[in-house]
């Protein structure tokens, strides 16, 4: 059976206290609240950004209409114009005057529908600028946010940082000349149980697993030499006695 100093068996609990802390810390580390949190709004923020460009994309679409239709009303405006001034000036036969008339009654019917489809996607390009300013607002509110939250989780993370190096620090003294043998078992079994290689005998319950052990092994691990290094029937941690205050007291 394995032996170990018993100072050993004993320290060896602070070494899995630290281990557990340090445990714990990690596993706040990967999980802060911001982590979930900017994950959600990244998502958010894809979508609002494809919704952005593909609203640009339509005010663009929007405007170059717009751009046409002003051309189409000046092209038309300013063959009126010249038509007017040659109409005004009276020059050529009355068939060739008259002929400018019927052609500037023409245009000014055409003028006036080309004016209404200037209007109307004048009206359309107003709207679509108010939805692509949303959308961006929207984005650019959301990436704020984001930033806000990679602040919050670096500090965060910064801290428990921090406290992670003071741990392992604090472990590395703890762990300090124990017997190399009981190290070796209680990290084989710290890794196959979940975190947890060693825990205190309190009465006849494993603080390891928290089971009550049944009588038979709780006397024997008792009855054991002290250097003998004793598992838990249950988890099979290593079980570390420690003299329990009634026996201090009955001794």
């Amino acid at each position: 059976m394995a032996t170990a100093p018993v100072a050993d068996q004993q320290r060896l609990l602070d070494v899995q206290d630290a281990d557990l802390r340090l445990r714990q810390s990690r596993h706040r580390l990967e999980t802060l609240p911001q982590i979930a949190q900017i994950a959600e709004l990244q998502g958010r923020a894809f979508d609002l950004e494809e919704e952005a460009i593909a609203r640009g994309t339509d005010v663009e679409d929007l405007r170059r209409e717009v751009t046409k239709a002003e051309d189409d009303v000046q092209t038309v405006r300013t063959r009126a114009e010249r038509d007017n001034a040659r109409l005004t000036a009276g020059t050529g036969s009355a068939k060739d005057l008259q002929a400018l008339q019927s052609e500037l009654e023409v245009l000014a019917k055409r003028q006036s529908a080309l004016e209404d489809i200037e209007i109307e996607a004048m009206e359309r390009l107003e709207t679509a600028e108010k939805v692509h300013a949303d959308a961006v607002t929207q984005r650019d509110a959301i990436t704020a946010q984001i930033a806000e939250l990679e602040s919050a989780r670096a500090a965060a993370a910064s801290e428990i940082a921090d406290e992670i190096a003071d741990i392992e620090a604090e472990r590395v003294l703890k762990s300090e000349g124990l017997d190399a043998g009981l190290v070796s078992l209680y990290e084989r079994l710290r890794d196959q149980n979940g975190g947890i290689g060693a825990a205190r005998l309190s009465g006849s319950r494993c603080l390891g697993c928290n089971m009550t052990l049944n009588p038979g092994d709780v006397q024997a691990a008792r009855n054991a030499p002290a250097d003998q290094v004793v598992r838990c029937e249950e988890c099979g941690c290593i079980l570390v006695r420690v003299e329990e205050p009634s026996r201090k007291a009955d001794a």
